[in-house]
């Protein structure tokens, strides 16, 4: 039975099955491990500190994500796929208005970086 997305407990499962789908993905994996080379036992913990930060207002988050993905060979089609399974992997796991409300901000990040990053205009 799904449940409402609501502890920490919660953010880690959601960032670890999310992560163990982008590294199966033939579109994402090779920009997460070939381009950017990710170091995964560091990258994690800092995604669960963002995500806190995002859904919980936790404020444990202290980085800036935005000039990391600057340099990586992105486009619209890999943000639009981020998307996909980020919302895929919400939908498997926890029902509600926190799961409303976290496909929504990560909806909201993807759309904020590709205008930056000038995909979108």
């Amino acid at each position: 039975m799904k449940k409402a997305l609501e502890n920490e407990a919660d953010i880690k499962l959601l960032v670890d099955t999310f992560y163990d789908k982008v590294n199966a993905d033939e579109l994402l994996s090779p920009i997460f491990n070939d381009f950017a080379q990710i170091d995964w036992d560091h990258h994690l913990p800092v995604m669960y500190t963002f995500w806190s930060t995002v859904l919980f207002g936790s404020m444990a988050y202290k980085g800036q994500p935005f000039p990391k993905h600057m340099r990586l060979p992105i486009d619209p089609g890999h943000f639009a796929r981020w998307i996909e399974l980020f919302t895929a992997t919400v939908d498997e796991l926890f029902e509600g208005e926190s799961a409303t409300e976290a496909k929504q901000k990560a909806t909201s990040i993807a759309q904020i970086f590709q205008l930056r990053m000038g995909l979108l205009h």
